[in-house]
């Protein structure tokens, strides 16, 4: 669970054409790691959540989003760059900037995990209009109800996420930002071809003053001949007016 994985907000690119899926430059699975962030209580029969169920959301799921937002947010509060507080005293009309642009949103989309009409998980993406930075993407507020985890709602959340993005020709790239200590979030993101480029040290400082760090990750939904930084100008002394 990562909101705000900032991953930072952005604005749409939902109603462009879309393209065949195309093949990912991504490593292979790894197999360690819970995929939730939660193993299945021993004993507690696992629900199969059917792809059926993964469906974007529209203003009238608004007031579910909130309920699991806010819910979250009270047990987790760590793992948000907002807080509790704040969010609560929203209405959930404010958060329509998180649905597509058909629902009247300016993400590219938000995906909801529904068993029955129960929202139990969500995943957001947004992106820029920006010429040079609209082929970068990013994913943010990806949440599992605590009651639902370990059943690999956050997984499928995060596959149909991606195929959804390869479907968007200008697409090249994917980011998102987890709390640096939330090992089983960053293990589900490594096991989906996500690498890390760095680490925010202080990225959060908490109410009581604790500090956590953010770490960083991407994910390459093309190839490309400058697949990695470049520090050329840097290393040969150049400097950059501003």
């Amino acid at each position: 669970m990562s909101d705000s994985n900032r991953i930072s907000p952005a604005e749409t690119e939902a109603a462009r054409p879309a393209a065949p899926p195309m093949r990912m430059s991504r490593p292979a699975p790894e197999t360690s790691g819970p995929a939730d962030g939660a193993a299945l209580p021993v004993g507690r029969p696992a629900r199969v959540l059917d792809p059926t169920a993964l469906r974007l959301l529209t203003v009238a799921d608004l007031p579910a989003y909130k309920a699991l937002r806010d819910r979250m947010l009270s047990r987790h509060d760590h793992a948000f760059t907002s807080d509790a507080a704040t969010e609560q005293s929203r209405d959930a009309s404010s958060y329509r900037s998180r649905l597509h642009a058909e629902a009247g949103g300016r993400a590219m989309f938000t995906l909801g995990a529904w068993l029955g009409d129960q929202l139990v998980g969500v995943l957001t993406c947004e992106a820029e209009e920006r010429p040079k930075v609209r082929h970068v993407a990013h994913l943010v507020g990806m949440m599992v109800d605590d009651d639902h985890q370990g059943r690999g709602i956050g997984r499928a959340l995060l596959k149909e996420a991606i195929a959804r993005l390869l479907q968007a020709p200008w697409l090249e790239l994917v980011t998102l930002s987890v709390t640096a200590s939330n090992a089983p979030a960053v293990a589900l993101y490594r096991s989906e071809g996500f690498v890390a480029y760095g680490v925010l040290p202080r990225a959060i400082r908490q109410l009581d003053g604790h500090y956590l760090s953010k770490q960083l990750m991407m994910l390459s939904l093309r190839e490309s001949q400058d697949a990695q930084p470049d520090f050329s100008d840097t290393e040969n002394g150049s400097t950059l007016a501003l």
